[in-house]
């Protein structure tokens, strides 16, 4: 019953309101492979082993594509924004190099975000945790439409410098 109860809430959801639906999807990367491995030992798979940490990550993606599709099937025509999940950042800035992440995520990221939008009329977002300033023109790149939140606390995101640079390309909600 579990579809029939999703979709239909769904539809509930979009009846009820003029306000951007959204619907939280995951499909995280990093945080799972740091799930999986363990912080450190993740990162260093990706600095030591990059064969293996390419192979992980592209079963990664398989599953997460497989997972998009069936959802968006069932509340693509309901939502506006899909929500995907990655902490990139920390307080001082990103855990990894812009370099890192445009090897390993950003062409990951790119499939997945261009998926969603082959899927349905939607808007990508990331929540994404910490400064990650170094890596919004990749993310950008990669097809985001929107990060939250937006932590200005951390190294490089100030709202006013954030807003200069990227405002016309990226919402910060």
């Amino acid at each position: 019953d579990g579809d029939r109860i999703l979709i239909e809430g769904a539809k509930r959801l979009r009846a009820s309101t003029d306000r951007a639906v959204l619907g939280l999807f995951g499909g995280n990367l990093l945080e799972m492979g740091q799930f999986f491995y363990r912080n450190d030992n993740f990162f260093l798979l990706l600095a030591g082993e990059p064969e293996r940490a390419h192979d992980f990550l592209e079963r990664l993606v398989a599953i997460h594509l497989a997972n998009l599709e069936a959802f968006l099937r069932k509340v693509g025509p309901f939502i506006d924004v899909i929500v995907f999940g990655d902490d990139l950042g920390m307080q001082t800035g990103p855990q990894i190099s812009p370099a890192m992440y445009r090897e390993f995520f950003k062409p990951r990221h790119a499939r997945m975000w261009k998926r969603a939008k082959e899927l349905a009329p939607v808007k990508v977002m990331l929540h994404c945790c910490g400064g990650v300033r170094e890596l919004l023109p990749d993310l950008i790149d990669a097809g985001l439409d929107a990060i939250n939140p937006v932590q200005i606390s951390c190294r490089g995101m100030e709202a006013e410098g954030l807003k200069r640079d990227f405002g016309e390309r990226l919402t910060f909600w």
